[in-house]
């Protein structure tokens, strides 16, 4: 690597660590001065806050990692157009594209970093990042609101205990697909007072609770849709839903902390219509995301290297406009994924793609418009 790539780099690693701080610390601290009596209602508060804004910071990063590219640009180009560096660059024979190939390349890495964040790290830390500000450790409790396993089941309970693994007053509908249009049918049904998750298997262990005791019984009851067959009795049920899995499914929002995997996996158990417009939105903006970032940050370099030092305000300015109407209509999207707007049908893929298909040519036209 020459000097200058060098020297281009480091100043761009700097600015870009200074705007992670800046916008992510902004983030923080207005989320705490908002939700500050949230924390302040039980024992612990400050480590709370403190174990909430670390594992929730993965989040923040993931959501305006795309403009903390840009911001570092800024930083980057505008220090040197200040001390006049690129007009010497020029004077030296060196074509101004070249000096955005180092921004470029890390830029790139950046992305990669992202993309692990959210197909890795965030996916690995799902159930701690689904709790609310005034959730105690250790302690938290859902409803489960019929989720679909890969058996094609739908599992039912009143309450479940993060802390112990169980699901109390489970119901769960045993079905089997009737129909390629998704249709199902309901074959039976297991009642139990309580299932607690074996570790080891990964199955959920059926409890019976002994009336006027505390003792269970280690069984639950399948009831079968034909009133001939008679009730039998099992002890447990296979599923790959598993006790960290459940507070994330809980809440269809959550589904954007899942791996593409993942989301995969779920649209393949053939869930309603709208949670399938959400999966396949979900999926196709893990996709577009990291490529609308890297749009935004070649649209705003070449309006950003400019030679007078007179206009880099207006140049900034120009930058930060076209990029901010790429991150709004990415954000519009978004909301637009999952409602009939077109020709009166769910087309997530379009909302998706739709930010790439606008400003990418852009971009194209911005970068072979640069003065070098």
């Amino acid at each position: 690597m020459k000097k200058l790539d060098r020297y281009i780099a480091k100043n761009f690693l700097v600015g870009y660590a200074i705007a992670f701080c800046v916008l992510i610390g902004m983030r923080v601290i207005i989320d705490l001065f908002v939700n500050l009596d949230e924390f302040t209602e039980s024992n612990g508060a400050i480590k709370r806050i403190i174990i909430y804004y670390l594992t929730n910071s993965l989040l923040y990063f993931r959501d305006s990692a795309g403009m903390i590219i840009v911001v570092a640009a800024s930083f980057c180009f505008g220090k040197m157009i200040r001390s006049n560096e690129l007009i010497a660059i020029m004077a030296s024979g060196v074509s101004l594209k070249r000096t955005i190939w180092p921004v470029i390349f890390l830029a790139l890495i950046l992305s990669g970093i992202l993309v692990i964040n959210q197909e890795i790290v965030i996916p690995s830390l799902a159930d701690q990042l689904v709790r609310k500000q005034d959730d105690i450790i250790g302690q938290e409790s859902y409803n489960v609101r019929f989720i679909t396993d890969a058996n094609g089941s739908l599992i039912f309970s009143q309450r479940f205990e993060v802390e112990t693994a169980t699901l109390y007053n489970p119901t769960i509908l045993l079905r089997r697909l009737i129909s390629k249009n998704g249709i199902w049918e309901i074959t039976a049904r297991i009642d139990a007072d309580k299932a607690v998750i074996d570790k080891q298997s990964g199955n959920w262990e059926l409890y019976t609770e002994v009336p006027d005791s505390n003792d269970w019984l280690h069984y639950g009851r399948v009831i079968e849709r034909n009133p001939e067959k008679p009730i039998r009795n099992i002890s447990f049920y296979k599923s790959d839903i598993t006790a960290r899995d459940i507070p994330i499914r809980c809440k269809s929002e959550n589904i954007s902390l899942m791996s593409l995997h993942q989301l995969t996996t779920l649209a393949s158990q053939r869930t309603k219509i709208r949670d399938m417009a959400q999966l396949y939105s979900q999926k196709h903006f893990r996709i577009t995301e990291p490529i609308i970032s890297m749009i935004m940050l070649l649209i705003s370099l070449p309006i950003l290297v400019c030679r007078d030092p007179k206009a880099i305000k207006s140049a900034i300015l120009i930058s930060f406009s076209i990029t901010s109407m790429c991150f709004v209509l990415t954000f519009i999207c978004k909301m637009l994924a999952t409602e009939q707007i077109v020709f009166n049908r769910v087309i997530p893929e379009l909302w998706a793609w739709l930010p790439v298909f606008i400003f990418l040519p852009i971009s194209f036209i911005i970068m072979d418009s640069m003065k070098t």
